[in-house]
């Protein structure tokens, strides 16, 4: 039973916008719709909303993906949409960043700053945040192989900076299993990798107080093609996968947990979305009190961001991406997301243009500001389509969690690494795909432009032109660097790296924070590590 005088206090202690909650017409409008008794946002099983007065307080952070070219162009793309009203930063890292290699790498020709921005040592993260307070704003970097020795960098520049590492605020993502699951961009095998993300999480909880140091990904399991249920499954397994590798490294499940984060997919299918976001607080809930027994709120209130899903563009007629990218945005609010990224319009085709990353974030100054679904939270709650959705999500999830410790004998961790290597993770997203396509081909499913009223389709979209004279001066400013850094030095934080990694017991964070700061690469830290950890080669599917 829902008790309405805790919500209420909750409620009260809340700070409020400030905005009149009424509709257009001046009918004033509650914070909260149900009869008595009702679940209330904010109360166990959080099936309504982590908060109580959800967007009535705050509005969720609204987090444009941005990264190109080198730090220089990155820092500029960042300040324009600081300008245009965005209050949170998210950082897309080119290839060789992402896979842990250094833009002189053989293997980086031609990929040097074409999907997002290039890193390779300290002098780099330097220039991304130049006139920028770490204190002042919130940051997200989407990278997971990668993402000890590239956060060890972002604090380096805080220490440099005189921010306090406890006033850094923000996410990392750090989600290497669903990397074997869905996006590929692996380096190490999949234990040591998960070592790597619970060092991260014990040096978070220890010394960065506000900081997310796992950000538990859907979306790149849903991009790969997989159903909103298997999205959703998928991701909360993974989470507790994690939560089992933190505890058994001694974390006591409260210290870490209310810094867990996750990141869904905001897709097209409008209420199975929102259902999706409901599911997902209620199973998280229940899992962290009775299974991990949890015991602080803030451990049992699962927060999200939700970027709309690049997979739903089309290259053909691309404007009308805009109206995709609207109705999947307003999905991830009514379902109650925590923070937000809407696609730009051409992003099937090239990474977006200053105007197109504009209008992405006017889209949900949109919806913020004008329809006025943020004055009630939770307003689909309710709703018997909604209600029956998130009650069959959950138990399709459910489904796929007893799957998971049958095969780990009881252990989500061993279940989730067991299906990794048997391939069982990566079949079940590719039979929803090819299903999925089958749908597109046979026209069951209409996709605007693509199968269906396609007059338009020789429309021509500007699109953002990387010169590539952007690898040219990385490669430069790189040799710079190692021409000018202290080689002995170098020398001194690669052995460390190397010997604190065969140390099971060492925390290898302190050790990449002393490599960043003397200038060691991401190809040299991660080189480093793979003599001990070594590499990890997927098993093809039968």
């Amino acid at each position: 039973m829902a008790d309405r005088r805790r919500w209420q206090e909750e409620l009260d202690r809340s700070p409020v916008r400030g905005v009149p909650f009424e509709t257009m017409s001046g009918i004033p409008l509650d914070p909260v719709y149900g009869p008595d008794g009702a679940e209330l946002p904010g109360q166990f099983p959080f099936t309504r909303g982590p908060y109580a007065s959800m967007y009535r307080s705050r509005l969720w952070t609204m987090r444009q993906f941005a990264g190109f070219g080198t730090a220089e162009d990155t820092n500029h793309r960042f300040k324009q949409l600081l300008r245009s009203g965005g209050n949170g930063l998210s950082t897309a890292f080119d290839m060789p960043t992402l896979l842990g290699r250094d833009s002189d790498d053989p293997l980086a020709r031609g990929e040097v700053g074409r999907a997002g921005v290039a890193l390779d040592t300290l002098a780099d993260m330097e220039t991304l945040f130049e006139g920028i307070d770490l204190g002042a704003v919130t940051t997200s970097m989407t990278i997971n192989s990668a993402a000890a020795p590239v956060m060890a960098m972002y604090v380096s520049v805080a220490d440099e900076t005189g921010v306090p590492r406890t006033a850094l605020d923000g996410t990392i993502q750090n989600d290497i299993l669903k990397e074997y699951q869905a996006q590929k961009e692996y380096v190490f095998p999949p234990r040591p990798s998960v070592r790597l993300v619970t060092d991260l999480v014990r040096f978070a909880t220890a010394e960065l107080p506000r900081w997310h140091p796992v950000s538990v990904s859907g979306y790149h399991i849903r991009e790969a093609g997989s159903t909103a249920a298997q999205e959703l499954a998928f991701t909360l397994a993974n989470g507790f996968a994690y939560v089992e590798a933190a505890t058994a490294a001694g974390l006591a499940v409260d210290e870490f947990a209310p810094r867990l984060s996750f990141f869904f997919n905001a897709h097209i299918d409008f209420f199975e979305e929102i259902a999706k976001c409901r599911a997902a607080r209620r199973i998280y809930a229940r899992w962290m009190r009775d299974r991990y027994l949890a015991s602080d709120p803030r451990s049992l209130a699962l927060r999200f961001h939700a970027q709309t899903a690049g997979v739903s563009l089309t290259a053909q007629q691309a404007e009308v991406n805009l109206a995709r990218v609207a109705i999947e945005a307003l999905a991830a609010v009514l379902g109650g997301t925590q923070s937000l990224h809407t696609d730009s319009y051409d992003e099937a085709l090239a990474l977006p243009t200053e105007k197109a990353a504009r209008l992405a974030l006017r889209t949900q100054q949109v919806i913020a500001e004008e329809t006025g679904v943020v004055h009630v939270a939770d307003p689909l709650g309710g709703s018997w389509y909604v209600e029956e959705l998130t009650d069959e999500l959950e138990r399709r999830a459910e489904e796929v969690f007893s799957h998971l410790l049958d095969v780990g004998e009881g252990s989500m961790l061993e279940g989730v690494l067991a299906c990794i290597e048997d391939g069982w993770f990566c079949a079940e997203i590719a039979d929803s795909a090819y299903r999925f396509q089958c749908k597109i081909a046979s026209k069951q499913w209409v996709q605007v432009g693509v199968n269906g009223y396609t007059e338009g389709d020789d429309d021509r979209t500007e699109l953002l032109y990387i010169d590539p004279a952007v690898e040219t001066r990385q490669l430069a400013k790189l040799a710079a660097v190692k021409q000018a850094r202290d080689d002995d030095a170098v020398r001194r934080c690669l052995g460390r790296l190397a010997r604190e990694a065969a140390d099971p017991t060492a925390n290898l964070m302190p050790a990449l924070i002393d490599a960043a700061k003397a200038h060691v690469t991401v190809g040299e830290t991660m080189r480093a590590l793979s003599s001990v950890f070594g590499t990890w080669s997927e098993r093809a599917l039968a």
